[in-house]
């Protein structure tokens, strides 16, 4: 009997692990994207910079103006390479609906983007971003993401709305470099003649 049992879970061993269970499934787009806000705080948040908004200089100070009180848990700034600016931001699990940080000394870029996301009624993640321009010839962000758009469409072709393009990061090409040298592991060698009496 319990051999029998044993050839009865040797064979179906494999079956189970190739089951539909077992398997890999391919995400849907739908793994990536957040519920929608329910309780409207995004739409009602305002922001300085205002969303989409062009200046002539830099921006001295990012601020979030939220219609009740939450816990802000992040906070990021970053240009449209994604390249990341360190604003100084730190969790404060102290709940609020104004906040505000002085940014440093921004560089030239094409556009920024802040990112946030909050703690809201019974710790629902909230999510949301804005971005900003600024410096002569700034074009309004909205119109040059949406340049970016058809640029995508037409290199995939393809026209899906939820192929999505992310600029690779930025790398240093290091021309002429000698490469790495390691010292070999060491070995002591002992003979019998070599050991002390």
């Amino acid at each position: 009997m319990k051999l029998v049992y044993s050839l009865k879970l040797f064979l179906i061993s494999p079956l189970l692990f190739l089951s539909t269970q077992c398997l890999a499934q391919a995400l849907s787009p739908a793994a990536f994207h957040q519920a929608p806000d329910i309780t409207g705080i995004a739409e009602k948040t305002k922001t300085s910079p205002l969303d989409d908004s062009v200046f002539a200089t830099a921006p001295n100070e990012i601020s979030l103006d939220f219609p009740q009180r939450v816990r802000l848990v992040k906070l990021t700034l970053r240009n449209q390479e994604r390249g990341w600016v360190d604003i100084q931001f730190r969790y404060n699990p102290v709940a609020g609906s104004n906040f505000s940080l002085d940014l440093p000394k921004l560089e030239p870029a094409i556009y920024y983007t802040a990112d946030w996301a909050i703690l809201g009624l019974n710790d629902r993640l909230i999510r949301g971003s804005f971005s900003f321009a600024f410096g002569s010839g700034a074009k309004r962000p909205s119109l040059i993401k949406e340049e970016e758009d058809i640029l995508l469409d037409q290199r995939t072709g393809d026209g899906d709305p939820t192929t999505r393009f992310v600029t690779p990061p930025r790398t240093q090409i290091i021309i002429n470099q000698d490469p790495p040298s390691f010292d070999p592991p060491f070995t002591i060698k002992l003979d019998a003649d070599s050991l002390p009496n």
